[in-house]
């Protein structure tokens, strides 16, 4: 006998009892605070007692009575189309609880590049029935176009809109099979970076009122934040010269949010400083800018020739001046 059909036998045979009880709590006849365990315990055996509470729950939660009291009319999966849906749906379920654990510090391009391959082939399966014209073999048209919400194409679509909006090719390669080289090496970078933090933080870290000394931090872990930052410099230049049509391009979210963890560390937690190596040029260009006009306008003032005051007398006194001289040269 079907070890299946038999247990579907006895839930509806306890389906009545079950039925009577709520009845009965429904028009008042059992008064709400008598104990329905109570009341049945006389009436069923502790087995049958405890499956009623458990075909109780059942309906509770939405559960049917099983494959056996479906309408012979309703439509059902065929096997096939059944094992490709729970695939999906197994993949996905993996997928979402990878990206919800690695959602800070931002990891899931790293973590769960392989559960979204997954999930990615597993809706290929499904889609590549679509031109199918055996009615018996379309799950595609089942699957993805038989109802107006159509969950299975949503919920590809938002895991290749998440996928697509933290830019993950960029850290895979190999058809997004693995972690590109430039990424590991950066992760690398990373990680001692983090190790060299905490190997050189000094005081108690359980003590509140004690101030923490980050000197040593500044001082030992310098070359290594230094390293860092090139590669991470290095990657968004790679990344702006093969996107160069694309304004705005990033790098992968695992990537950048791992170097604005560092950069806050470094400078606002720790407050430390990277002393830039073109200071002493950098100020001698400003002095000599700052005292360009003063040395132009002091040189122009020096070789600028200085017109001399030329006096212009009046008629009037040329013609006095000229009668006084010819009455001199008379006497």
């Amino acid at each position: 006998m079907d070890p299946d059909g038999a247990i579907a036998g006895r839930r509806r045979s306890l389906l009545p009892c079950l039925l009577l009880l709520w009845s009965r709590l429904a028009l008042g006849a059992l008064p709400f605070s008598s104990s329905p365990r109570r009341v049945l315990h006389d009436l069923l055996s502790e087995q049958q007692l405890l499956e009623v509470e458990d075909l109780s729950l059942s309906l509770l939660q939405g559960g049917g009575l099983g494959p056996l009291s479906l309408p012979p009319d309703l439509p059902d999966l065929d096997p096939e189309c059944r094992e490709l849906l729970l695939d999906f749906a197994n993949s996905s379920a993996e997928l979402t609880g990878c990206l919800v654990r690695s959602a800070r510090p931002v990891r899931l391009c790293q973590t769960c590049y392989p559960l979204f391959q997954q999930v990615s082939d597993k809706m290929n399966n499904i889609s590549r029935t679509v031109g199918n014209t055996s009615e018996s073999h379309s799950c595609a048209r089942s699957l993805l176009m038989t109802d107006r919400v159509q969950i299975v194409v949503i919920l590809s679509e938002f895991f290749n809109s998440m996928w697509k909006d933290a830019n993950c090719a960029n850290c895979l390669t190999n058809n997004s099979q693995e972690l590109s080289n430039s990424t590991v090496y950066f992760l690398s970078l990373f990680n001692q970076t983090l190790t060299c933090f905490e190997h050189n933080i000094q005081g108690n870290s359980y003590s509140l009122l004690q101030p923490r000394n980050y000197s040593q931090v500044c001082k030992k872990c310098s070359t290594v934040y230094k390293s860092l930052s090139a590669v991470y410099s290095k990657m968004q230049k790679a990344e702006e010269r093969e996107n160069k049509a694309e304004p705005g391009t990033h790098l992968c979210i695992d990537v950048e949010d791992a170097m604005n963890i560092t950069r806050k560390l470094w400078s606002r937690t720790f407050n430390c400083s990277v002393p830039c190596s073109d200071t002493v040029p950098v100020i001698a260009v400003s002095v000599f800018m700052l005292f360009l006009p003063v040395v132009f306008y002091l040189s122009s003032f020096l070789h600028s020739e200085q017109k001399k005051r030329k006096l212009i007398l009046p008629k009037r006194l040329k013609s006095s001046t000229s009668f006084a001289n010819i009455h001199e040269n008379s006497n």
